[in-house]
């Protein structure tokens, strides 16, 4: 095989400039920018559509809501005879303050976020009496186009949990599929690991930059966000996939090849076919991005960030980390052992020996 594109030479360029890309991110997350829907912390989304060009600002919306709940509030709380759900209501209003955050989309839709809304009482007439009373004349609010969607604190927990355990489920079975497949390879799994690093690294990519969104514009991760997550996760490991798969293809070909060349032979061959792979995905999902609806446009966002992280990750991170491994370059950049490995030790006995 002729070389004529040496990546695995700049390995550890490509390791550095992923770290720096995750770092932002990282801050930000732990800055507190991940900011959850109602999916995950309960409460009340408000789809309220006014006329394209009369959208009042998010503040006054924010301020029109709080005053009439605090009115209605300070009303029900001198009513004689309550029912269960105002007593409930006025609980839940005791420990945390109704809070509303607004975020305009497109085409006259601003999303506002609000505490809980409970059935069997007037608040949700209330807020809406309030809105048309505001925004109806001037604005062109129109009640009947409404949308509100609930999800109590209950509902809002199985959703946390499920998607946690979704995402730690997919992540044994990658190994475990992994270490199997690649079974008639020395220390098969190696190549497990290194695909769930790359892994890692694009839900940190993807996470990193919707912190950043959610501490500066208020952008929302919901259970759609989830599923978008669960979808680069799997894409991710599909491209890392076929790249060991021709890893162990040229292993069989050529066992007495130094395994970083070999690699680099690898990545050259399919380098082609995973660039145009996701290059169609990514115009697909342009296209959904800028011509689809408002709810769906966070979800296409982070299948879009994922899918060119993936991309990277599985050319510029997986293979380059296998090769790090092999040639035991962690112990020697960690202050280990100095004499690492041969380079070609992993790949002198030929793979096919186990049938």
């Amino acid at each position: 095989m002729k070389k004529s594109l040496d990546l695995v030479k700049h390995r550890w360029t490509f390791i550095v400039i992923s770290l720096v890309i995750i770092l932002p991110g990282v801050i930000f997350i732990l800055l507190g920018g991940l900011r959850a829907s109602i999916d995950f912390t309960g409460g009340t989304s408000w789809d309220i559509y006014f006329n394209k060009d009369k959208v009042p600002a998010g503040a006054d919306i924010e301020n029109t809501l709080k005053s009439a709940d605090a009115t209605f509030i300070t009303q029900l709380q001198t009513k004689p005879d309550k029912n269960q759900a105002e007593l409930d209501l006025l609980a839940q209003r005791q420990r945390q303050a109704f809070q509303a955050i607004a975020q305009q989309s497109d085409n006259g839709l601003v999303v506002v976020r609000t505490g809980q809304i409970f059935d069997n009482t007037d608040e949700k007439t209330v807020l809406t009496n309030a809105l048309t009373q505001k925004f109806g004349t001037a604005n062109g609010f129109d009640p009947q186009k409404l949308g509100l969607t609930t999800s109590g604190p209950t509902v809002a927990g199985e959703v946390t949990t499920r998607s946690f355990v979704a995402v730690i489920l997919a992540s044994i079975g990658i190994l475990a599929y992994l270490a199997y497949a690649f079974r008639k390879v020395k220390r098969p799994w190696r190549y497990g690991l290194c695909a769930i690093f790359a892994m890692v690294h694009d839900v940190l990519v993807v996470l990193g930059i919707f912190a950043i969104l959610g501490y500066f514009f208020g952008v929302e991760i919901d259970s759609l966000f989830v599923t978008a997550l669960l979808t680069v996760i799997g894409f991710s490991v599909h491209d890392s996939i076929v790249v060991f798969d021709r890893i162990r293809e040229n292993q069989i070909r050529t066992p007495g090849e130094p395994f970083d060349s070999l690699v680099n032979h690898s990545l050259v061959q399919t380098l082609v076919r995973s660039l145009n792979t996701s290059l169609t995905v990514i115009f697909t999902l342009s296209a959904l991005y800028l011509f689809g609806g408002a709810t769906v446009r966070n979800f296409v966002l982070a299948l879009l960030i994922g899918i060119i992280s993936g991309t990277y990750s599985s050319i510029f991170n997986a293979s380059m980390l296998l090769v790090i491994w092999e040639k035991g370059e962690f112990r020697r950049f960690f202050g280990g052992r100095k004499n690492g490995p041969k380079t070609d030790a992993p790949t002198r006995q030929p793979v096919t020996s186990a049938r």
